[in-house]
């Protein structure tokens, strides 16, 4: 049963980290499995069996998640925007207090705060940058070009509130990155999931450092990317059956939400 739920976990985590806005490391926030996830990826050989156990119903669902059931997501995006944005609103104002809870285990200080306004006004800068993105030429584009995408989106994978597909954007390989997914092309595939496999090594050694030593530091930072996170699915709501239904969605992504805290 736990191999089932983690194999579900993982589904979803790879199905919307190909959506605009939505981070992986925000879902798996959400799960509950964020610290552990880190653990067991950074200390594998210490209790390989263990780790492994845990590590591939989750990593075997990504994949699923990802060729199979994105283009799904993209479906619910485009044909119901305003619920399907507002029960991931839900999912993640509902993964809040449990990083609450987990930053607040030692003594608080106010400096903590400013930690969190600077990660949330980042937060808000992505997504203001998100509609200033240049185009680029993409016709010759060349496999150290795409290694180097892959490498830098790492960085949206790992860090939560963090959008990878933001960042793609800003590379100007968002499109071809979802049409190689979508048709499994392997020549596109294969320097981006390098470059991810290596930049996320990387960024999964720093996060790691910094929750060893400024724990209570990284986990508020982390709150501000995560609320920031919600303002780039926001819409103003309609005052008709739409916005009411839209509301309800929140709340029942907030539940869920909360269900997967306990």
């Amino acid at each position: 049963m736990k191999f089932l739920w983690n194999f579900f976990k993982g589904i979803l985590i790879g199905a919307g980290a190909i959506l605009p806005g939505i981070s992986s490391g925000v879902l798996c926030v959400i799960f509950g499995i964020y610290d552990k996830l880190i653990s067991s990826i950074m200390h594998f050989f210490k209790d390989w069996k263990k780790n492994f156990s845990f590590l591939f119903p989750i990593c075997f669902g990504i994949g699923i998640g990802i060729i199979l059931f994105g283009n799904a997501l993209k479906w619910l995006f485009l044909n119901y925007p305003i619920g399907t944005k507002f029960v991931f609103i839900g999912l993640i104002l509902g993964s809040v207090p449990l990083l609450v809870k987990e930053a607040n285990k030692e003594k608080f200080h106010f400096s903590y705060i400013l930690l969190f306004l600077f990660s949330f006004i980042l937060s808000l800068l992505l997504i203001y940058l998100e509609n200033y993105i240049p185009t680029i030429d993409l016709e010759n584009v060349q496999f150290i070009y795409l290694f180097i995408s892959g490498l830098i989106m790492s960085i949206g994978v790992v860090v939560p509130g963090v959008s990878s597909t933001v960042i793609l954007m800003l590379l100007g390989v968002y499109d071809l990155y979802l049409a190689s997914v979508s048709t499994l092309q392997f020549t596109i595939l294969i320097p981006m999931g390098l470059g991810l496999v290596m930049g996320g090594f990387l960024t999964l050694k720093i996060i790691e450092f910094l929750f060893q030593k400024f724990y209570i530091q990284t986990y508020y930072s982390i709150i501000g990317f995560v609320c920031g996170s919600v303002f780039i699915l926001y819409e103003p709501l309609p005052f008709n059956f739409t916005g009411f239904s839209a509301l309800l969605c929140l709340f029942f992504g907030f539940i869920l939400s909360r269900f997967f805290d306990r």
